[in-house]
Order: C-alpha cells, then sequence, then structure tokens
C-alpha cells in the first residue's frame, strides 16, 4: 500500500506563506479542530475538470480518487492554446494525441516532476461527459477515458456516456437551469444527482444527503499563487467536522465563468456536494480562479498560462491547492 504523507509534498516555509482568513464566527482554533483524512478525492467541471485530473496525477501519493464531468486528457494542449482550440474543446474533427502526451509524460516521470503513473492503479476514476456538450465534444471526453484505461484497474474506472447533458454539473436540483442548455452557472436541473453519483463511486456507499445545508462556509486566502488565482477560496466545513470527528477531504474545481466573482456563490453552494458533506463527514475545497488579461473566463490552467510546467508538480496553481490542503490537514 503506498505511502500517503503529506510531509515532504511542499516546503514547511511555503506553508507558513499561506493563512486562513475566517469569517467573524470563526477563529484559527476552530480550524485546527478539523480532524481529515489524509487521502484525498478530487472533483472538477470543464477546465475544473482538466485542473482536477492534473491534481490526482501531480499529487498521485495524495490523491485515490477522481471525479471529471465535461473534461479531456491530461496535458491535452500541450502547452498551446492553438492545441486546446483544436482537439480539446468542441471542434467535431478533435483528436488529442495520446501518443505525444504519453511521450511527454514519461518525461516528466524521469525528470521527477511528476510521480510514476503505477501510484493510480488502485485509484477509484468517474467519468461523465453528456452527449449534447458542444463547449467539448464527447469524443475528448472518450479520449480522457482511454488515457485513464492505461493507469486504473478496469474495475475501478467508471464512465457515464449514456445521458443528453450539455455542458454543465447536472443536478437533481429544481433551481438549476435547463439540462438542454449551457449557460451561467453551469449547474442545471436535469433530475440527476451527479454529486451523489462520483461520490458513492469514490468513497462508496453514502449515507442520504442532507435535506438542507447546516454547516460553514469558510474563506482562505490563496496569496501563494499571486494573481494566478483569485485572493479567497472556500471550504464548507460541516458542524460534525468542526466538532473535531474524523473526516475526508473532497476537492472541487469550477470551471470556466463559474467561480464567485462570476456567479457568486452558486457553485459552492448548489451541486449537492455541501448536503453529502453534512451526512458524510466530508470537508468540501472550493479553490477559486480569477480572470485576467489572458485568462478572461477564469478557467484553470490546463493550456500553459502559467508557464510550461503547468501540469507539474511545480506549477504554481497545483501548489497553491495543495497548501491550501496542508493548512487545512495541519494538527495542533
Amino acid at each position: 500500500m503506498r505511502q500517503r504523507s503529506l510531509s515532504n509534498t511542499l516546503l514547511t516555509s511555503k506553508l507558513l506563506a499561506l493563512t486562513l482568513v475566517i469569517a467573524p464566527a470563526y477563529t484559527i482554533a476552530d480550524v485546527s479542530k478539523l480532524q481529515l483524512d489524509e487521502q484525498i478525492t478530487v472533483s472538477g467541471l470543464s477546465s475544473g475538470a482538466y485542473m482536477a485530473v492534473q491534481f490526482h496525477v501531480a499529487f498521485s501519493e495524495q490523491v485515490n480518487g477522481a471525479a471529471l464531468i465535461a473534461g479531456g486528457p491530461l496535458y491535452c494542449a500541450q502547452n498551446t492554446l492553438a492545441t486546446a482550440f483544436a482537439h480539446c474543446m468542441g471542434k467535431a474533427d478533435t483528436n488529442p494525441d495520446l501518443k505525444a502526451i504519453n511521450t511527454y509524460l514519461n518525461e516528466l516521470e524521469q525528470t521527477q516532476l511528476l510521480p510514476d503513473t503505477t501510484h493510480l492503479k488502485d485509484d477509484k476514476v468517474w467519468i461523465l461527459h453528456g452527449r449534447a456538450d458542444t463547449t467539448v465534444n464527447p469524443e475528448v471526453g472518450k479520449a480522457l477515458v482511454r488515457q485513464y484505461q492505461q493507469w486504473v484497474a478496469p474495475e475501478n474506472l467508471k464512465f457515464v456516456a449514456d445521458k443528453s447533458f450539455a455542458h454543465h454539473f447536472p443536478t437533481d436540483n429544481n433551481a438549476g437551469t435547463a439540462c438542454d442548455v449551457s449557460e451561467p452557472p453551469f449547474i442545471a436541473n436535469c433530475q440527476y444527482d451527479a454529486a451523489g453519483a462520483l461520490l458513492q463511486h469514490l468513497l462508496g456507499p453514502l449515507d442520504a444527503k442532507a435535506d438542507t445545508s447546516t454547516g460553514d462556509m469558510l474563506e482562505l486566502t490563496q496569496s501563494q499563487a499571486g494573481s494566478l488565482m483569485a485572493k479567497t477560496g472556500y471550504a464548507y466545513v460541516p458542524k460534525r467536522c468542526k466538532a473535531g470527528e474524523p473526516c475526508q477531504l473532497h476537492i472541487s474545481f469550477h470551471g470556466c465563468k463559474q467561480h464567485v466573482a462570476a456567479v457568486g456563490d452558486a457553485y459552492i453552494t448548489q451541486t449537492g456536494l455541501n448536503l453529502y458533506a453534512d451526512s458524510n463527514n466530508l470537508v468540501i475545497l472550493y479553490p477559486q480562479a480569477a480572470p485576467s488579461a489572458f485568462n478572461p473566463h477564469g478557467c484553470w490552467d490546463w493550456w500553459g498560462y502559467t508557464g510550461e510546467q503547468y501540469i507539474t508538480t511545480q506549477a504554481p496553481q497545483l501548489q497553491a491547492v495543495m497548501l491550501l490542503v496542508e493548512q487545512l490537514m495541519a494538527k495542533d
């Protein structure tokens, strides 16, 4: 069984540079009571799915499951926006080059910029791609499945490809948009509980979700990545986790145009993840990307706008998110 210690992931000096900004009702002592398992799961939508794959592979000794909605293969864009548009998004003739991608990933492993992909073998992976998605062609999702088939045991990989969903996070929430359109906040009423389906695959049998969320939403500073991320991220903490009961951490990456500055609290409150968190002792971390001149829609970096090492353990966004994880997991 592989080791999942976080102690050597990043320099302690970097950890000290990151602090939690707690809403007035909370204190640092409240956060220090969190008793989080060192095994992490991740999920994401669209650019958040790309980011979740990057985080999964880069920190595969800590992450043991990933759920990916409307995303594509790791390093699909191959560090160029032209390739991203041509082969990783909505074009009908899209064709991600998995052979070239594998060559590059092997180079990163050999130079220790990525861990060995053998760490992924026992991980659970859940992939959903709507048949009516015109933003990211379903063929891109199939390429992501083929990529993971190289790495994980067949029984651990689930691909949901029979739903006529547009490009969004599908829910059974009547407050969502229509299921056949892709529009803000990109959370749709499809009478399909994606949050429950993905968490059950990653974690096993779940208790029924709560009727309403009763936990606390904490604000976290993301200063380590500077202008490459928003100043503030969020973590949903159920009451039982806040009280010190053992809990597990799940990281959820929003999609483009879905950060808090664009859609308010929709993504961090309406996917259904928090309802399962309350009844299953989960803390949900919601990191936040930020719009900029070179990233106007606030997407996570899956094509190289933060630098050529954007998928490696040295990537600034990946490191910043791991610092948030280490802060939440820090013990007294």
